[in-house]
């Protein structure tokens, strides 16, 4: 069996990177924070082979690290998809049709929330608001935030989305 170090050999960069990113960051207070989402900034999501050296380097286990990582919805241990689609959760698009909306969505993509499509072109994240509350139900895919989305609307959207090589 391989031990955590020896299996973190994914592409050199990606370790270099991380451990670039921990040397600038660890001796802030607070630090492990700042290196996930610097880690997450660089790669996209935070590799669970990274946790051992993040451990090792602020002196945490590994179960704090990986207890950080998975309380936090905005950390992921997979790299994402092409686009993001964050669909609404709040109060106003659920009273609007959201629910419905998330299990089409789950249904296009074949994944549930916080998975990436087998295209690794769609992942699907819930949000707590997009601030349109007035146009519910709301999504967002990367940047673009669209109101009044129905599930027929939502395939349209993604069936226009330009998928980038």
């Amino acid at each position: 069996m391989q031990s955590s170090e020896e299996r973190m050999t994914e592409p050199a960069w990606d370790r270099d990177r991380v451990r670039d990113i921990i040397a600038n960051h660890k001796d802030q207070p607070g630090a492990l924070l700042p290196i996930l989402h610097g880690i997450q900034d660089a790669l996209g999501y935070v590799p669970p082979d990274s946790v051992p050296l993040i451990a090792k380097e602020l002196n945490l286990s590994r179960a704090e690290v990986h207890g950080v990582i998975s309380f936090y919805h905005y950390f992921r241990d997979t790299p994402p998809g092409r686009h993001t689609v964050y669909i609404c959760r709040a109060e106003s698009c659920q009273s609007m049709g959201s629910e419905a909306l998330e299990a089409h969505a789950k249904r296009r993509f074949g994944v549930d929330y916080h998975g990436t499509s087998a295209d690794s072109v769609f992942s699907l994240e819930p949000v707590y608001c997009l601030g349109n509350c007035a146009c519910s139900p709301s999504i967002m895919i990367d940047r673009e935030v669209y109101g009044r989305v129905t599930p027929e609307r939502f395939d349209a959207i993604i069936d226009n989305v330009k998928v980038i090589p």
